[in-house]
């Protein structure tokens, strides 16, 4: 028996390989030191835990939710880009809850994309921006996009090459996997691109509170006239450590805004409503949380880049979010992302994501999320160097 349609149009789950292989060491007992996914290990802030558990105490907060999230937690989402951006958005048509930035990004891609519809998407990036659309039956039009500016640079051959002209760009910035970050100068250029060509951006700021150097990244909605051919998706899963909660937020466009809110309508009925009480909470309480959460995988940064350098592998510096996009060792780089992923494994028990699973211009690299804290990091370095010296020595052997 075949596999259904959609199953058919997913390419292979590169990152499940190098999870097999992380299940079998750990059921025979080995301690994985694991940088592979970006799964936030702070606490959730306690005044955001009390208001969760003082609603659900009440018995009406058990009931079916608002799909679209509860007026107040779009409010706070409305006050929160107003605060940091200097945006302001109408609550009640151009802002929906949804299921994180993920489940965002997927309903959005079933709401918008008709068969054959072709997305620009940058490659090396997080899989959804390419997958969300190819299972709501589009293409993906790839553009290598090591930084910003190189993604720039491809638009318009994507755009002259593509038939039918594709209907939306996608961004992220600060980058999963890459780490880049994008100026305002990139949103105005990104948009300017998009009114020319009639296409749609989509922005993925994910990670638009973990930042350590510089000015805090901008959102494409602070652009002029952005809100006319733009959607910015957003999450409360990083800024307090809530990704279990499954709160996120898409913001923007009012067409775009009404086609995923009409789409989610019949899809679910929301987070449950304690959630969407505590997620205003958080956007309207004590920010001094967010500011601690920054310091300590700033901290976590510094040390594992210290650390695995005195090690032998010298990691380029990301001035944001909680990934180190990390080049292979030059002795390995004619492995591949997912063989030097597994030996790196099996020798040095750490595990790391491949860039083979962020696209085909990600195999040169391995992404290693900051969510061990500073000991694991230690010892990381430690394994790091032991296995570097030991194929070293195979080398000079062979």
């Amino acid at each position: 028996m075949s596999d259904f349609y959609k199953i058919k149009r997913l390419p292979p789950y590169v990152f499940e390989e190098v999870n097999r292989l992380k299940a079998r060491l750990r059921a025979k007992g080995v301690d994985i030191i694991d940088f592979g996914m970006g799964n936030p290990d702070l606490p959730v802030p306690p005044h955001i835990v009390e208001k969760l558990c003082e609603t659900a105490k009440k018995p009406r907060s058990n009931r079916y939710s608002a799909s679209r999230g509860i007026p107040g937690l779009r409010k706070a989402m409305a006050g929160y880009y107003e605060r940091r951006f200097g945006v302001k958005l109408n609550p009640d048509t151009q802002i929906v809850s949804t299921l994180g930035s993920k489940e965002g990004f997927a309903n959005l891609a079933q709401a918008i994309t008709a068969p054959g519809d072709v997305i620009v998407s940058p490659n090396p990036s997080y899989p959804i921006h390419a997958f969300g659309f190819i299972m709501a039956g589009g293409v993906i039009r790839s553009v290598e996009a090591h930084s910003p500016e190189q993604y720039l640079s491809g638009l318009g051959r994507a755009v002259r090459h593509s038939v039918p002209p594709p209907i939306a760009m996608v961004t992220c910035y600060p980058a999963n996997p890459t780490a880049q970050v994008a100026d305002l100068d990139f949103y105005k250029d990104a948009v300017a691109f998009a009114r020319k060509h009639e296409m749609f951006v989509l922005s993925d700021m994910a990670y638009s509170e973990i930042y350590f150097e510089g000015a805090p990244p901008p959102s494409v909605l602070q652009v002029d006239g952005a809100a006319d051919v733009a959607v910015e998706v957003n999450t409360l899963s990083k800024t307090y450590s809530m990704a279990g909660f499954r709160v996120g937020f898409a913001l923007g466009n009012e067409r775009l805004i009404a086609a995923l809110a009409r789409v989610k309508s019949y899809l679910d009925y929301g987070a449950y409503a304690p959630i969407q009480v505590a997620a205003a909470a958080a956007l309207n309480g004590p920010q001094d949380c967010v500011e601690e959460m920054r310091q300590t995988y700033r901290q976590r940064r510094d040390v594992l880049l210290e650390s695995f350098a005195k090690a032998g592998w010298t990691l380029p510096k990301p001035s944001a979010s909680m990934f180190v996009w990390a080049p292979l060792p030059e002795r390995f780089q004619h492995l591949g992302s997912v063989e030097f992923s597994k030996r790196l494994m099996e020798g040095a028990e750490i595990a790391v994501a491949p860039g083979a699973g962020f696209g085909e211009y990600g195999d040169a690299f391995v992404r290693i999320a900051l969510v061990e804290n500073e000991h694991r990091i230690r010892q990381a370095a430690r394994n790091l160097k032991k296995f570097l010296q030991s194929n070293a020595t195979s080398a000079a052997v062979d």
